[in-house]
């Protein structure tokens, strides 16, 4: 379940110090933050969409591992986008070259880059136009590539920079496309 409590009564805006801090102090805890200021605090997911997760990161890191092409994240990496807001996809990926731009320093915080991909998996207690809009803003700042699955319905919705949403229904795999040659995720194991 997604929280959003609006913090301005008592700091506004955060700022990327206290955030850290927040974070810091609350390791337990996944927060995001949007690009008004907002936080959102939100629960571990089920078991079931933990082991799903697991499921996707290890076939996208296998295959980063056999390309070299870029860099992956967990569901528990924070980056701050363009627009200020700091997001935690469930999985995403970096271009290696475009990761490396970044000073180790700002590879150690939440690094100000917009991943190239991201993964969004809905969670029996996640709200749709929640998760809908957050990659919806993924696009906007920038992000090439995102996947929305739903596992009970066997469903994706791939976002693409510039292009309308495409959905997929009950999907064997799914492609990396030009972004990243040779990705194939099955999702026998999601579905």
């Amino acid at each position: 379940m997604i929280e959003t409590i609006d913090l301005s009564a008592i700091v506004n805006p955060i700022t990327d110090e206290q955030f850290a801090q927040l974070c810091a102090h609350n390791r337990d805890t996944k927060f995001e933050l949007t690009s008004k200021g907002e936080l959102i605090v939100m629960s571990p997911t089920g078991s079931e969409s933990g082991r799903q997760n697991a499921d996707l990161l290890t076939q996208i890191s296998i295959w980063n591992r056999q390309t070299k092409l870029g860099v992956v994240f967990d569901s528990s990496t924070g980056f701050t986008l363009p627009n200020s807001a700091k997001r935690s996809p469930d999985v995403s990926w970096i271009e290696i070259s475009r990761w490396r731009e970044l000073s180790r320093t700002q590879q150690r915080k939440f690094a100000p880059i917009a991943p190239d991909f991201v993964l969004e998996l809905l969670s029996p207690n996640d709200r749709l136009s929640d998760i809908q809009s957050k990659m919806q803003e993924y696009m906007e700042c920038g992000v090439n590539l995102g996947w929305l699955i739903y596992p009970d319905e066997k469903r994706v919705e791939i976002y693409r920079l510039g292009q309308t949403v495409e959905v997929l229904i009950e999907p064997q795999t799914l492609s990396g496309e030009e972004l990243m040659p040779g990705l194939t995720v099955e999702l026998e194991e999601i579905f």
